[in-house]
């Protein structure tokens, strides 16, 4: 048996080898492995051992969720290891989002691969002190799909836990796939006896989003993963007004640019109003939004970021949006946000410490 507790030729859903329910459950049903299971001993995971020696030099975890995909928690993972790595951190950033890695391209490294050595693989480094590990460095081109079930996700996720040297980081960042299913369910189990700090939970406005993301914190709550805190993303359409596409929509429907006819009706009558921002609601609040769900179910807000333009170029592009100033609407928010979560979890010591 490869992977741990879960065979590779497993059914979708295994409890493991080691469940109590190995064996008897629905999911075992059918299961070649079923009878083994069954009657074979229970004991410790040998890749648990090994985990948490890997896990020793790592003094912080942070897991990012959601219950919703298509928030942009796989911006935030990306540009809150930017922000730490520029306070002199050494951050680990694992993606675990099996079937759709977008951290590669989040942090400009598609296109480069893990290599190993004989302390383990070894993370793929941005700027020196950002380790990446996603299984999209294992892909032979941007078009392949993953195509696995449950118990070989397991086994990839164990696979960079166990097998990857990340060596000492202050903190270990992992983006999760949306959704309280396999993968936050075999990293917890993972990471469980090494200590997790806790859960950033990412959400949209609307209540089509904070349905599911309040499975997410209850998810959290049942298997004892404490709520960091929740960011509300896109949170509004902001950016400079002179940054806006202008249309004039004519009698047959057509939409006709007239951007810079505004823009120079602006400058030469409304020179005043060049610098104001505009901002829009995309997704309706009137429920209250993230903030509200926070009251009500207990857990802590950290911020709102406004749907910037600019911060989805920073994405495509693989960069930082704190390094300049194109970013001048979202990267303020996002600091406020880090600098809370920070603050809130003790881990301003850790700068203190290091100054």
């Amino acid at each position: 048996m490869a992977n741990g507790d879960i065979p590779e030729d497993a059914n979708g859903h295994c409890p493991g080898t080691q469940s109590d329910s190995a064996g008897k459950s629905d999911a075992c049903q059918g299961c070649p492995n079923q009878e083994a299971c069954a009657t074979a001993p229970k004991g410790p995971d040998p890749d648990l051992v090994v985990i948490a020696e890997r896990m020793a030099n790592v003094k912080h975890k942070i897991f990012v969720l959601s219950g919703k995909g298509g928030v942009g928690k796989s911006t935030f993972s990306a540009q809150l290891s930017f922000a730490l790595a520029a306070m002199d951190f050494q951050i680990g950033l694992l993606d675990i989002d099996i079937c759709g890695p977008s951290i590669p391209k989040m942090l400009g490294l598609e296109g480069q691969g893990i290599h190993k050595s004989n302390l383990g693989w070894s993370p793929v480094y941005v700027d020196g002190n950002i380790g990446v590990i996603s299984v999209g460095f294992l892909l032979s081109g941007p078009d392949e799909a993953v195509i696995v079930r449950g118990p070989r996700k397991t086994g990839l996720i164990k696979n960079f836990l166990k097998d990857v040297y990340w060596n000492e980081l202050d903190f270990l960042v992992v983006d999760a796939p949306p959704g309280t299913s396999d993968e936050q369910i075999s990293i917890v189990q993972c990471l469980g006896a090494t200590g997790i700090d806790g859960a950033i939970i990412v959400t949209t406005p609307q209540q089509v989003s904070l349905i599911d993301v309040r499975k997410e914190i209850t998810f959290c709550k049942k298997i004892g993963v404490k709520v960091l805190g929740v960011v509300e993303n896109m949170s509004g359409l902001c950016q400079p007004l002179m940054d806006f596409k202008f249309m004039r929509r004519t009698e047959t429907g057509e939409h006709i640019d007239i951007s810079e006819w505004v823009r120079e009706y602006l400058r030469e009558k409304a020179p005043e109003l060049q610098n104001l921002i505009a901002c829009s609601e995309v997704f309706d609040s009137s429920s209250g939004g993230a903030e509200n769900m926070c009251r009500e179910m207990d857990v802590p807000f950290l911020g709102k970021v406004p749907l910037d333009p600019q911060l989805c170029k920073a994405a495509e592009e693989g960069r930082s949006c704190f390094i300049d100033n194109k970013c001048q609407l979202s990267a303020p928010a996002l600091k406020i946000i880090i600098e809370k979560l920070i603050e809130n979890n003790g881990f301003s010591r850790m700068l203190v410490d290091s100054a």
